[in-house]
């Protein structure tokens, strides 16, 4: 009696795990079919929310939260996701990390919180950094969330519900590098960052990686997480990964969802603060400025500053070198004041939590961007010099003027080509301000209210 109700319950197991595996499949293909027949946006149209947005929060996370800058008494130097090859961490032992890996403190719907109460409008998180794990259920790796890991929940999966609910995007970060695997640079060293260390090293089987692991991953980013914002990529220096192979990804992506937006490191060549190749230009939609902001911005090209609240990506326990809110939130209005986004970087533990400097700087712009938003989303690039008190950005026939240190006697001269109608502080439109037209400057109240950047919202003549 016992073998045979025995023999029942692992036939009824078998048949429920057939189910759900056939629903998953399906539910897969569905969505496939859906993203399909998706209507596909002329250029303009689909870069249009990105632009409007303004503002995004990058994730770095993943087993390098661990050992958090620190391994076997050595402390990493630079950036803390970068352990496993600055410390020649050997694979075997870099794996050990996977089966410690267990953020219960990890909330989806209270990180996209914590970006929507800043005013982000989208999520790029670290799916695989260069270490090569990854934080979903992938099927062509056990490497991943779900089989290496005692977490078992599916990082992205939660992260795309919490930012459906919430109308944040959700985008994806994802290394062309892979530490991990075999097939991209394991073999070629001591160590496994071959390409980093010397570019005249190629190993002859990174085109098998691309085909069987980098594209199939690529492939399931995008088919079983709804629709995909922005696909982010990182690791184009490696000899081995050419311009052929990022172009004919680009076109593998849009065909999969056409209206997903692909950063520029999609293709080879990326040099500088713009991110362009040595041809000046490049597959992908938009430079990608890393940890800098163009003095005079990058004309004619859509691009997005990549910064850090601190001195890393990852998270680093002994690096508490913060900037202050006031420092961001004026990076977030010379960024939009040059027509770019900003990127701002979280690093979470390895319990699951946004540090808290992190947490305390976004209230903070959080707070900033409930009164003078305004300015800020769907604003254009200024079409006027730089003045010494701050930064201009322009939308629909008003100028904004963000004062970053008010000049002394409380007087704003304006650039003399702004033809002046109407002007208000944009938090306390019934504050009188003063307009003189010969010596184009605007007088400020005494009793102004306190703030990072004051902004000053300029209606133009007609």
């Amino acid at each position: 009696m016992i073998k045979k109700t025995l023999l029942h319950l692992m036939v009824l197991a078998l048949v429920v795990q057939s189910a759900c595996t056939q629903n998953k499949s399906e539910n897969a293909d569905h969505e496939a079919a859906a993203m399909a027949s998706t209507e596909k946006l002329p250029d303009e149209e689909r870069m249009e929310w990105w632009r409007d947005a303004s503002f995004g929060m990058f994730i770095h996370w993943g087993l390098y939260s661990i050992p958090a800058g620190i391994y076997k008494g050595d402390t990493v130097r630079g950036n803390a996701e970068w352990i496993m090859d600055k410390l020649d961490i050997p694979v075997e032992e870099y794996e050990e990390f996977a089966g410690q890996f267990n953020p219960v403190k990890f909330d989806a719907d209270q990180w996209v919180k914590i970006a929507k109460d800043a005013g982000m409008k989208y999520i790029v998180i670290t799916t695989k950094h260069h270490d090569g794990f990854c934080l979903w259920d992938s099927e062509v790796t056990d490497y991943d969330i779900m089989d290496a890991s005692p977490f078992k929940r599916d990082i992205l999966a939660e992260l795309a519900e919490a930012c459906k609910k919430e109308d944040i995007k959700l985008c994806f970060y994802h290394s062309i590098v892979d530490w991990h695997h075999p097939d991209a640079q394991a073999p070629l060293y001591p160590n496994y960052n071959a390409g980093q260390r010397d570019s005249t090293v190629f190993n002859p089987d990174f085109p098998k990686y691309y085909e069987n692991y980098l594209k199939p991953q690529v492939k399931e980013l995008l088919t079983n997480y709804g629709d995909v914002g922005v696909v982010w990529f990182d690791g184009d220096w490696i000899p081995d990964y050419t311009t052929e192979m990022g172009k004919e990804l680009y076109s593998f992506i849009r065909d999969i969802q056409p209206n997903t937006i692909v950063n520029n490191r999609v293709d080879k060549g990326r040099t500088g603060m713009s991110g362009m190749n040595k041809s000046g230009t490049f597959a992908g939609d938009f430079g990608t400025p890393e940890k800098e902001i163009p003095d005079t911005g990058i004309p004619g090209v859509d691009w997005e500053s990549c910064l850090t609240m601190n001195n890393t990506w990852g998270f680093k326990s002994v690096d508490h070198n913060w900037k202050s809110s006031e420092t961001l939130i004026r990076d977030l209005v010379d960024i939009v004041s040059k027509g770019g986004n900003l990127l701002l970087n979280v690093g979470p533990t390895s319990e699951g939590e946004i540090p808290g400097p992190s947490v305390e700087r976004l209230e903070d712009m959080g707070a900033w961007i409930k009164e003078n938003g305004e300015s800020i989303y769907g604003a254009k690039s200024s079409p006027y010099e730089k003045p010494d008190w701050g930064r201009y950005t322009t939308k629909d026939g008003v100028i904004y003027a963000h004062v970053f240190d008010i000049p002394a006697g409380g007087k704003v001269t304006l650039n003399a080509d702004i033809a002046v109608d109407k002007v208000e502080l944009l938090v306390s439109p019934s504050s009188k301000l003063s307009y003189d037209e010969a010596s184009h400057s605007l007088s400020l109240p005494s009793d102004l209210p306190a703030s990072e950047v004051t902004v000053i919202k300029i209606d133009l003549k007609k």
